[in-house]
């Protein structure tokens, strides 16, 4: 489904927020506890409402000192679009405030903003004395990217920190432990990177094993010899990080790197490689310790365009950064795996108790720290889930910028909904669909969204999207404002059950009158929805299943909307058959709620349609599928297939009496339970399964006379017929 710029405008709920004298709202940050989105962009902090954001807004202008555009002009910027404040970074400081980073004119500049204890403070300021300095947070050039992370009261960022835009580096700065930074002027460390994304992850329950992860592209070393070449990366590095007390003097000794390939196999052996990451989102799962990464690439290719989507999962990381490192002996030498020892402890690993007695880097062995100075690139890339992407987009006058996910409980299964951002202004929703195994995906467009109007100016990189899922709402920055957009629009799929059934979204079911929004905990029953096969012929045709067991009655219930329609009944044994009318007699009756079958027999399973027929019009109100289970032997034994069938006075014509306990109309509720769901939950509820008695040796002789004594008391039969086994009641 396509939908243009007037008709999100118009019918589906779009709102939309600018600001005139500002552009580039692409840092985006929520805070849910106080229902505020705060935004930075040119020259501009903002406030806006979660709720609206066109409503409701608070801004703080925070432009460049004079004298600070001016030295910018002298230098050869220009005034209006480089000599200005972009502010780059919003993260959450404390409860009370905010840290904020700009540009600053190419001078930058970092402060604490104070948003005040709750939502009702309604304070929105900065304060003078908490300004300072912005080197190794923020990018002096507005075109150039920054990677931030805020853990505890420490900012790990990734960004240049020269005016010329030269020596880019990974810098932790703020808190109590000393500031740390990458190698500089070596390209075997960082290589003209652009960073994309950096995020924290524990390693174990001991926080002293926390990693920070940083995504970017940069300069192959290892494909110098092939022409300059883009690769996409992602590095690690320990938060406990104290730099070397020798050698690598406040710098990394744990940081490591290795290549995240993203490539679609070719027939003939040779891949397609995706190699430009733009955009990386964590999509976190029940253990903190392994969320799912989903990352955005394009091709670097003038010759072939195209974008991927591609998944990875922590444990390959961690698996890439265990093995062996790269080593080059020299400048005419190939890359390989180093073969020699490797010290202890091994670089890129924790000072921490759980994998070693080191309480600090500054501990490490010479060997250590002059071995991760040489060794910071890994051997084996990481490859994503199935060796392959999950969304392919090639041939199209667009490129991936930004993704989102959210995973959606759907009637049939979780799925992974993906939203995607474009150069172009469009959003993508998407889903990945197993076919016949979850190696086998299939991939669908639900739909394509034109947010803006006017194609986005990569330059600055001022596409972004926040999702808040809790509340159903997307938040897309782009350089000319800002969209709020649900993530979904059921009724836009059309008002028929089949139309619902294919667009196969799983925020949409058909709830018997319209497609509306699927809730999983709802009560209610009727809610059709087939995300994975999208199959309105089973779906919509009305059909349901319905078991009997085997010389029990049951019952077909079709009850006409018109009290005038006359309802018929026809069977057909397997779909191929031709169908025939329901024969009535004594053991098949026909009321006005539906078809009884007092007694159900093996040629009763099949195909039943119900028709209601008025004014020489005929509709088929539903098809119900009879299946039969088949009954215990002791209870069909009893059961003549000619016997005459007593019906029970109190049950209004219910199923036949017998000395059994009528334990198959329990099974009937059972298996329609809505909270029983499994056969293996039905069958926990049905039969009372006692367990097995251990072996008892033969009594001794003597005690013979007092075993037969405790036998006689116990008996409560005295037929000399043991008492079948019967299922519990589902009341019981």
């Amino acid at each position: 489904m396509k939908l243009s710029y007037k008709e999100l405008q118009q019918f589906h709920g779009v709102r939309r927020f600018e600001l005139e004298r500002s552009c580039c709202f692409s840092a985006l940050l929520l805070d849910e506890e106080r229902g505020r989105l705060f935004v930075g962009a040119k020259n501009f902090l903002l406030s806006l409402s979660l709720d609206n954001i066109a409503k409701q807004e608070h801004k703080i202008y925070w432009p460049a000192p004079v004298d600070w555009r001016e030295e910018c002009n002298w230098a050869g910027k220009d005034i209006t679009s480089d000599c200005v404040n972009y502010v780059k970074i919003v993260h959450h400081y404390n409860r009370t405030h905010l840290y904020a980073c700009g540009t600053g004119a190419f001078h930058p500049t970092c402060a604490f903003v104070e948003v005040g204890h709750r939502m009702e403070d309604h304070v929105f300021r900065i304060d003078p004395s908490k300004v300072e300095d912005g080197k190794g947070k923020s990018p002096y050039d507005p075109r150039h990217n920054a990677a931030s992370v805020l853990v505890g009261d420490e900012l790990y960022a990734g960004v240049a920190t020269d005016l010329m835009g030269r020596d880019f580096t990974i810098f932790r700065s703020l808190g109590k432990r000393p500031s740390v930074r990458t190698e500089q002027h070596d390209s075997r460390w960082l290589n003209e990177p652009k960073f994309v994304g950096s995020f924290w992850v524990p390693e174990s329950e001991n926080p002293d094993d926390d990693k920070v992860f940083f995504f970017f592209r940069e300069t192959a070393v290892e494909a110098q010899g092939l022409g300059k070449s883009t690769y996409s990366r992602i590095g690690q590095l320990c938060r406990n990080d104290m730099g070397g007390q020798r050698s690598l003097v406040n710098k990394w000794t744990t940081f490591l790197k290795t290549r995240l390939i993203c490539s679609v196999p070719g027939a003939d052996g040779s891949d397609t490689y995706f190699d430009e990451l733009r955009d990386v989102f964590l999509l976190q799962t029940r253990d903190r310790k392994n969320p799912l990464v989903y990352t955005v690439f394009s091709t670097s290719s003038s010759v072939f365009k195209g974008s991927a989507v591609c998944l990875y999962t922590m444990n390959d990381i961690r698996r890439a950064f265990l093995g062996p490192f790269a080593h080059k002996e020299g400048p005419n030498y190939q890359w390989v795996p180093f073969q020699g020892k490797v010290p202890y402890p091994r670089p890129g690993m924790c000072p921490s108790k759980t994998f070693g007695s080191f309480e600090s880097t500054k501990g490490f062995p010479d060997d250590v720290i002059q071995f991760a100075r040489h060794h910071p690139l890994m051997y084996n890339p990481v490859y994503p889930m199935n060796r392959r992407p999950i969304f392919i987009r090639t041939n199209v006058d667009y490129s991936f910028t930004q993704i989102a996910v959210d995973r959606v409980n759907a009637a049939d299964g979780q799925y992974d909904v993906m939203f995607i951002g474009t150069d172009k202004g469009t959003v993508l929703k998407v889903i990945s669909v197993p076919k016949e195994s979850w190696n086998n995906m299939e991939e669908l467009l639900l739909e394509e969204l034109e947010v803006f109007k006017v194609r986005i100016l990569s330059c600055f990189k001022c596409f972004s999207l926040l999702a808040l899922f809790s509340q159903q709402q997307l938040y897309v920055g782009s350089d000319t404002g800002l969209a709020q957009i649900p993530l979904h629009r059921c009724s836009v799929y059309g008002k028929a059950c089949a139309e619902c059934c294919l667009a196969r979204d799983p925020y949409c079911a058909w709830d018997g009158t319209s497609c509306t929004r699927y809730l999983p905990n709802t009560k209610r029953r009727f809610r059709r929805q087939d995300v994975r096969n999208g199959d309105p012929n089973t779906l919509c045709s009305g059909e349901k299943k319905l078991y009997a067991v085997e010389g029990s009655s049951t019952f077909l219930e079709c009850v006409p909307k018109s009290l005038q329609a006359r309802v018929t009944w026809t069977f057909q044994k397997h779909p191929q058959n031709r169908r025939e009318e329901v024969r009535l007699d004594d053991r098949i009756l026909q009321t006005d709620r539906g078809l009884l079958i007092r007694r159900v027999l093996k040629r009763d399973i099949g195909i039943y349609q119900c028709h209601a027929m008025e004014h020489g019009f005929t509709q088929t109100l539903l098809g119900i599928t009879l299946e039969l289970v088949p009954s215990p032997p002791s209870f069909v034994s009893n059961l003549p297939s000619d016997a005459p069938v007593r019906l029970d006075p109190r049950s209004g014509g219910g199923p036949p009496m017998t000395n059994q306990k009528l334990w198959y109309r329990d099974f009937m509720q059972l298996v329609d339970h809505p909270n029983l769901n499994t056969v293996d939950q039905i069958c926990e509820q049905v039969w009372d399964i006692t367990p097995l008695r251990p072996a008892v040796r033969p009594p001794n002789k003597k005690w013979k006379h007092l075993q037969e004594i405790r036998k006689g008391r116990n008996r409560r039969t005295h037929d000399g017929k043991p008492n079948p086994r019967a299922p519990r009641s589902a009341g019981e």
